[in-house]
């Protein structure tokens, strides 16, 4: 649910992971069709061992089956140029022409959890109506409950409200590279929750992710900024040549693939304790290609300028963390070995 820093949380959690996981090389990915739905993503399929020590678990809340619908709120002052990489991200989701390996492929992971009637999550994730807050309306340091009043601003203002949708539509607050946001660069880079009736009127799942750019690039923008006490290690170059914003999209992806499989946090998750559940992006937190863990992101892809990628866009490229398959136990983006397919 909390995307931190994958050098942090990854050397505590990923890298133990790994080091108790009896890691067997790599298998073929077996072909999958569950639900008449073809989720075989081509080419050469692998995965990196398997785990007896990770249960992920349905605990029969909805998922989202239907047509998803993304509506992000500007909150702070956004150039048009950032927008436009946050946009493309989420309309590559559901893109079918991207080139291989994409963003729809590591979507199509998302796809193999299904619901307590079998339907599996949407293929479809649109990008919805928007909503600019670039007065910030509720300051520029937010708690965990003001940012439900910005959302409850965002649905009921008088002009352009954005529609309310608690079936399948998603909220995303993205704040500016100059607000603070409760336990951000402490704790987190972005969580995602739903909105109290008593504060929005509605249960709406939503997200924040915030840019980091100004207040921690070196912890939520890593690997395209090093933290200050890792002295010697060169950050990577980002795809789209601005750190906060690339550094973003993978908090994105982490929030939007745990809201479609968890939005009531009452659906797919590790554990036993539903106010803190492990979910499929924080079992791989940190794990961006073949070998992740501990610091290193894993085997990635580079562009004819240096700038560093794992998936492409409609037009654009990102690097975005894996989800877990609870099919096959595993840590897996799936679209094959990045650096080796591509």
């Amino acid at each position: 649910m909390h995307w931190v820093l994958p050098v942090l949380l990854a050397v505590i959690g990923v890298t133990a992971l790994l080091v108790v996981t009896p890691v067997s090389g790599y298998r073929p990915w077996p072909y999958l069709k569950p639900n008449s739905s073809n989720l075989m993503f081509g080419g050469s399929k692998k995965f990196e061992g398997s785990s007896e020590f990770i249960h992920m678990r349905y605990h029969m809340g909805p998922v989202l089956t239907a047509n998803i619908t993304i509506h992000p709120i500007w909150y702070g002052r956004w150039q048009k140029s950032q927008k436009k990489i946050i946009r493309e991200f989420i309309n590559s989701i559901s893109a079918v022409d991207s080139k291989h390996p994409s963003v729809a492929g590591w979507w199509k992971t998302v796809q193999l959890y299904t619901d307590q009637t079998g339907a599996n999550i949407s293929r479809s994730v649109l990008l919805g109506e928007e909503k600019n807050d670039r007065f910030y309306s509720h300051g520029k340091s937010l708690t965990r409950l003001s940012i439900q009043s910005v959302i409850k601003s965002a649905v009921t203002s008088r002009t352009k409200p954005l529609p309310i949708n608690p079936k399948s539509g998603l909220y995303l607050l993205l704040t500016s590279d100059d607000v603070y946001v409760e336990d951000f660069c402490g704790q987190v880079c972005g969580f995602h929750y739903f909105t109290f009736p008593s504060i929005v009127g509605y249960t709406l799942p939503y997200a924040w992710v915030g840019n980091s750019a100004k207040l921690c690039p070196g912890v939520c923008a890593y690997p395209f900024a090093v933290p200050q006490y890792m002295p010697g290690l060169k950050p990577l170059k980002s795809p789209n040549s601005d750190v906060g914003v690339d550094g973003m999209i993978s908090v994105i992806g982490h929030e939007v693939a745990e809201l479609a499989t968890n939005p009531l946090v009452n659906a797919w998750y590790a554990g036993q304790d539903p106010v803190a559940p492990v979910e499929i992006a924080d079992l791989c937190e940190g794990i961006y290609g073949t070998g992740g863990g501990g610091s290193y992101t894993g085997q990635l892809l580079n562009d004819k300028d240096g700038a560093t990628y794992n998936m492409n866009g409609i037009r654009r490229r990102y690097l975005v963390q894996w989800v877990w398959n609870h099919i096959v136990f595993l840590a897996f983006v799936g679209f094959g070995r990045v650096g080796v397919d591509a």
